[in-house]
């Protein structure tokens, strides 16, 4: 999955910011705290204006807090269950802020887009909650083609480029491209679980 390749190439660029931080005693879950408020105060104000180069830029500052807060809990030696938990409750919570904006941008510009949009957003949490269900019962759901990671580096990079001035329609393709994706990953995740849950049964 495009996330666990990213990781550590992201965690070395990020790695003296890191540090500071750890020499600052800031903890890893105010960093999770605060890069989620940055990019929900980022789409939420931006996007639904069509402000989408500064907010492309404000929000992927933010997003990459998605790295930093774990390196930093390993470097203290103070992972958490609480705070993988919390990590995981404010990935969705950015998620949701990112593709409502959208869906605020095209709600008096086209039905359809909106509705896109909308579908983009529920089966991002949809993808999340077949995850974290399955490690409930005991199973595994690491597969699907469009991971977060993914799902933010497609989005982002459509509106940073339709902030620059690319036609609107680049963005549009990409909601349909993430749509039909996501769709296309709740039902993998699906079919994954109920394989194994198949074979457990056995």
């Amino acid at each position: 999955m495009i996330g666990s390749q990213l990781r550590p190439h992201v965690g070395r660029i990020a790695d003296p910011l890191v540090n500071r931080l750890l020499a600052w005693g800031v903890t890893p879950n105010a960093v999770t705290l605060t890069g989620t408020a940055g990019v929900v105060a980022a789409a939420l104000v931006f996007f639904p204006q069509g402000r989408f180069l500064v907010g492309t830029l404000v929000i992927t500052v933010f997003v990459l807090t998605d790295t930093i807060d774990g390196a930093l809990a390993r470097k203290r030696g103070i992972s958490s269950a609480f705070g993988g938990w919390l990590d995981s409750t404010c990935d969705r919570i950015a998620d949701g802020a990112v593709f409502g904006a959208l869906a605020l941008w095209y709600d008096d510009r086209s039905q359809v887009l909106t509705a896109v949009t909308l579908f983009v957003l529920v089966s991002s949490q949809v993808i999340s909650y077949e995850k974290a269900r399955a490690e409930g019962v005991g199973l595994t759901c690491d597969v699907g083609i469009m991971d977060r990671p993914a799902r933010l580096i497609l989005a982002l990079a459509a509106t940073g480029l339709t902030g620059f001035g690319v036609p609107d329609e680049l963005l549009a393709g990409a909601l349909w491209v993430l749509a039909v994706l996501s769709f296309v990953t709740v039902v993998q995740r699906a079919l994954e679980v109920k394989k194994q849950a198949e074979l457990a049964a056995r």
